[in-house]
């Protein structure tokens, strides 16, 4: 008897943790005194049957609770369906506990084998008369005149939903699996900005600054965007998902535990969630992202890990040595493209002096334990008083980082140490050490002549050797330093062509790299200097810079490589152009209106292409555009770095977008007599003549008008009509509306749309 008891407890358990599976189903609106248990394991759900209010444990431990809305829709599996609201923020109770509306309409969560109340709507007395959950997941308590009294959406925990706003100085706070991850937050600060935030006070993440301030609310749109809007719902400010406008039947905005925001869609192929957009883009750059358990770097796959390179103890936390761990013996270990800051208490004395001077302070304070160099606009030198230090490993990074450490031998992770090695007192003759270095001559004069011998067998192989070693410990910028022998021969010979003077290659590793040929003399210092700055941009709509190559006349450049080639190919041939797609089309112009507006303005300095074309528009595995020669243009010869303004790189933008809908390239037409056709075809109304007859399915008219009217106003002759990039992409995205532009040239005949002095303006 005693065992069938047991087994019914185990069973009942097992039920309510795996969730809402079998349990009887209570729907519609709920009168005062309902309620939910753990031991009843009874939920409530939407009338659309997308959301589900009940007690769930997401933890490890069988006797932790909360109570919450879910998914709850028959198509998503329940494995998928994620939380997204839980009472309390992150409230955990026993399995002897109870959710209720009271008869004084109060929203309770009691807790009865510890005898606490754990969290309260605070809606007592003030008319409440019954409960619901809408179809868009929103808990409401309304009046008997169902006047909203309270509902979930004002009070967010991490997610938001679409339609629900985050209002002005409310939070999300992301949910919390270790101490360190609960301290982050996403905050509407009262100008109008959403920051993320560790413990309050540190920001490691804002929204574009924005002209309006007044009563803006964040919310997440049906279509995909995170927008801030104003009282009229008109948005201020917006970020895109990678599929937006796509028809994803659900979305949600979420802070994660590792302190990312993250815009998710609901994939119906691969039946799963995943994130569309993120703020940071690199996730070792949200602070504290490894907390306690050291530095944050990039492992051989791409994705972010902590690491220690200091001192491991057995309590998992990643500690730096203090004067009570060594006394005396104590050195200062250099680590290069490393930025440490001290948590736990927070500190952050910052002076300005030389990479020396910035040792020196560190050495002669006792309480000194990390000290960071940086030169970014003037030389500073961050001081660190707390051995509770985290930070992150870029291989661009400038950043030289010196730890106090033990004299005597400790744990340290070779691949961050670059510590040069102590030098001998010169003031002790050493009789054993001359024996020694004696004996040493004859087997190193050994050595050399057995190295002699196999000199000429090894011969052959010595350059890969060399690429692998370039490839292994690339430069401070993480760049590889490739010779012309290492070019020819990871690229067998220059012969295997993808592009005009760019050629396909494979590393040691197997990882393919394409090499561009500049093919023209540019002065060493020039070159190194302007690559050593295109080396430290990173966007998804820019090729990578991976290396390069610097001897006598030869000028290479190293990138990655993208699968599909260059987009002039496709455009080119009748049968490859079928693969693009008018909406294939459409995200290729975002794209690369993207890239060139980060060259633009997301970088430290202003970039200028120089030379946007189709050729030099490359298209991943996933036909996703990426923009390749940047920085680097040719003319007669001569290699130019970063020297054409912004307005020649907005008309080549213009240009390709007439290119990408019209399917006319350059050796088909001339150009001028191209954009004077399709502006009279637009500006009579026959813009469907324009479209690329070898498109499937025709054009999006809304989008056709959109793009033909800011590639326009791209080209038009006085580049002072130029708009700039960001407002560019905000027209082709749709959250600007742009006036009909004048003739960019003269058609000789008067335009029948007014306004020479047309603005873009704001979508109402």
């Amino acid at each position: 008897m005693l065992q069938l008891v047991y087994l019914l407890r185990l069973a009942l358990l097992l039920c309510v943790s795996f969730g809402f599976l079998l349990h009887p189903v209570v729907t519609s609106v709920m009168p005062l005194g309902s309620k939910l248990s753990v031991v009843d394991n009874n939920y409530w759900v939407s009338t659309n049957g997308d959301f589900a209010f009940g007690f769930f444990n997401v933890t490890d431990e069988p006797n932790q609770f909360s109570v919450g809305i879910r998914f709850n829709s028959k198509s998503i599996p329940y494995s998928q369906q994620t939380l997204v609201w839980v009472a309390g923020g992150h409230v955990k109770v026993s399995n002897m506990s109870y959710f209720q509306l009271t008869s004084q309409g109060e929203l309770v969560l009691v807790d009865s084998l510890h005898g606490v109340t754990a969290w309260t709507s605070g809606t007592g007395n003030r008319s409440v008369v019954s409960v619901a959950l809408h179809d868009d997941g929103n808990l409401v308590l309304v009046d008997a005149k169902q006047t909203i009294i309270w509902q979930s959406f004002d009070n967010p925990s991490d997610t938001l939903l679409p339609g629900q706003r985050l209002h002005v100085s409310k939070t999300l706070r992301a949910s919390s699996k270790n101490l360190e991850t609960s301290y982050y937050s996403l905050y509407l600060n009262a100008s109008g900005r959403l920051q993320l935030r560790w413990e309050s006070n540190i920001v490691y993440w804002t929204s574009e600054s924005h002209s309006s301030t007044e009563n803006l609310t964040a919310t997440i749109t049906s279509d995909g965007s995170l927008q801030l809007q104003d009282q009229h719902s008109r948005a201020i400010w917006s970020v895109f998902g990678e599929d937006h406008n796509d028809s994803a039947n659900y979305r949600f905005l979420r802070l994660d535990f590792d302190g990312n925001l993250r815009l998710y869609s609901w994939m119906e192929d691969s039946q799963s969630w995943r994130s569309v957009w993120q703020a940071v883009e690199n996730q070792c750059k949200v602070f504290a992202t490894c907390g306690e358990r050291g530095v944050c770097v990039f492992n051989a796959s791409g994705s972010a890990e902590c690491r220690c390179p200091f001192k491991t103890i057995e309590t998992n936390k990643c500690l730096v040595s203090n004067k009570q761990d060594c006394g005396s013996l104590t050195e200062m270990k250099m680590y290069k493209n490393l930025y440490l800051y001290g948590i736990y208490p927070l500190d952050d004395l910052i002076v300005t002096s030389s990479l020396q001077q910035c040792v020196q302070l560190c050495q002669n304070d006792s309480e000194c334990t990390v000290a960071t160099f940086s030169n970014i606009g003037s030389p500073q030198c961050s001081i660190r008083k707390t051995k509770y230090i985290t930070g992150y490993q870029v291989p661009s990074l400038t950043s030289i980082s010196f730890v106090r450490s033990c004299s005597d031998p400790v744990g340290v992770n070779l691949s961050f140490t670059m510590s040069p090695p102590s030098e001998p007192s010169p003031h002790r003759l050493c009789v054993p050490c001359l024996v020694g270095a004696a004996s040493g001559t004859f087997v190193i004069v050994g050595f050399v002549q057995l190295g002699i011998v196999f000199f000429i067998c090894r011969r052959k192989n010595s350059t890969m050797r060399r690429v692998t070693l370039a490839f292994t410990f690339p430069n401070s910028k993480g760049l590889m330093v490739l010779s012309f022998a290492e070019i020819k021969s990871i690229t067998g010979d220059l012969k295997n062509q993808v592009g005009p003077n760019m050629f396909k290659g494979v590393l040691p590793s197997n990882r393919v790299i394409v090499i561009k040929d500049l093919n023209a003399s540019i002065e060493e210092r020039k070159f190194r200097s302007a690559v050593l700055k295109l080396g430290n941009i990173h966007h998804k709509n820019l090729m990578k810079l991976e290396g390069y190559c610097c001897e006598l006349n030869h000028r290479y450049l190293v990138y990655e490589y993208a699968k599909n080639g260059s987009l002039d190919k496709y455009l080119d041939d009748s049968t490859l152009c079928k693969k693009l797609t008018w909406r294939t089309r459409v995200e290729i112009c975002s794209s690369v209106g993207k890239a060139i507006c980060y060259l633009h303005s997301g970088c430290r300095e202003f970039i200028s292409h120089g030379n946007l074309k189709c050729e030099n528009i490359m298209l991943d595995e996933n036909s996703v555009a990426k923009v390749s020669d940047y920085g680097f243009t040719i003319v007669d010869g001569e290699a130019t770095c970063c020297g054409f303004s912004a307005e020649k790189d907005v008309a080549d933008f213009g240009k390709l977008v007439l290119t990408l809908l019209t399917g006319c390239r350059d050796h088909d037409h001339d150009h001028g007599q191209v954009y004077e056709w399709v502006y009279k075809e637009w500006l009579e109304g026959r813009v469907n003549n324009v479209v690329d007859k070898r498109i499937d399915d025709g054009a999006n008219s809304e989008e056709l008008e959109r793009a033909l009217r800011i590639a326009f106003w791209c080209i038009q002759t006085d580049e002072q009509k130029r708009p700039p990039m960001e407002e560019v992409v905000r027209v082709l995205d749709g959250t600007l509306n742009v006036d009909p532009p004048p003739p960019p040239f003269d058609l000789g005949f008067d335009p029948q749309e007014n306004g020479s002095e047309s603005e873009i303006e704001s979508v109402v």
